[in-house]
């Protein structure tokens, strides 16, 4: 004889309680109360060949780096004070040694910033962050920890505007509404700044440079990170371009370029590359002239 779902369970043929009419709903219901009822006693059980094993834990099990303990850059903490006469613009800087300067625009960023920063604690890697003023304001609490942590700040504008299209007194208002709110949040003052889109006139870079002090600081490797071109290729295009004395670009504004330094950083560090901040760099500027007598005749 057929069963319609309903009558499922209707009657007993063996003397066993009847459960009445049952819907499939309730049919699956309790079916499913029994079993856990059956796990539940089998839970209590504290003895027997299927008692649960217990241990103490091991307090001295650290989990293990899955690519290994990071390398720590040793550029040591050069001096930062450069000459007032060093130059008005700097995309890379003439030194003696493997020393380049790593930079971040356009924050900070209240996630990307401090996950960037933990990286490059890590590594013992010193950068410099230029930010905009408005996320100062926004973000004063991630700009304390930048600079506790002993990162450099420059000057990147208040609200991103391209300054070659602005006159005189925009310019001098971008600049000063940016470096306001550094002061307001960390206490201190930048040494040099970068123009939003790289974009500055000769004449505004010697206007700056007068009245702020501020180099323009522009860069030699640009892994055009904010297409987002994903982080393997963002890594890939620093590691191929970067060369001593080399100042790098890229924007911790986006996540994709934060997962992408891990890799960047300990790429570089393999190649035996020191990381300074922009104004130690400067500092360490040498003339040609410098550079050729180091350079030994060869055999």
């Amino acid at each position: 004889m057929d069963h319609s779902p309903e009558q499922i369970g209707s009657s007993s043929a063996d003397n066993r309680p009847s459960l009445g009419k049952l819907t499939r709903r309730g049919f699956i219901a309790a079916s499913a109360a029994t079993i856990a009822s059956c796990k539940a006693a089998s839970s209590t059980t504290s003895t027997g060949p299927n008692a649960p094993i217990k241990s103490t834990a091991n307090k001295d099990y650290r989990t293990p780096s899955v690519d290994g303990p990071s390398l720590r850059n040793n550029a040591g903490n050069p001096s930062a004070n450069f000459s007032k006469d060093a130059g008005t613009t700097f995309s890379r800087v003439l030194v003696s040694g493997n020393y380049i300067a790593i930079t971040f625009d356009d924050g900070p960023h209240p996630q990307n910033t401090p996950r960037l920063l933990d990286m490059l604690a890590q590594r013992n890697i010193k950068a410099t962050f230029y930010v905009i003023g408005r996320s100062v304001d926004l973000h004063p609490g991630v700009l304390r920890r930048t600079v506790a942590e002993g990162h450099e700040i420059g000057n990147h504008s208040h609200t991103h505007r391209l300054l070659s299209k602005l006159g005189d007194s925009e310019v001098r208002q971008e600049m000063k509404l940016c470096q306001d709110a550094i002061g307001r949040a960390a206490g201190v003052r930048p040494r040099t700044m970068r123009p939003p889109y790289g974009g500055l006139l000769q004449r505004q870079r010697e206007l700056i440079q007068n009245e702020f002090g501020y180099p323009t600081i522009l860069w030699s490797v640009d892994p055009l990170d904010w297409k987002r071109p994903g982080p393997s290729v963002v890594a890939s295009r620093i590691l191929t371009n970067t060369t001593a004395g080399g100042i790098v670009l890229a924007h911790d504004l986006h996540s994709q370029t934060v997962d992408a330094m891990p890799a960047t950083l300990d790429g570089l560090l393999k190649k035996g590359f020191k990381f300074v901040t922009v104004s130690q760099l400067i500092a360490m500027k040498i003339d040609a002239g410098d550079a050729q007598a180091s350079v030994k005749p060869t055999s």
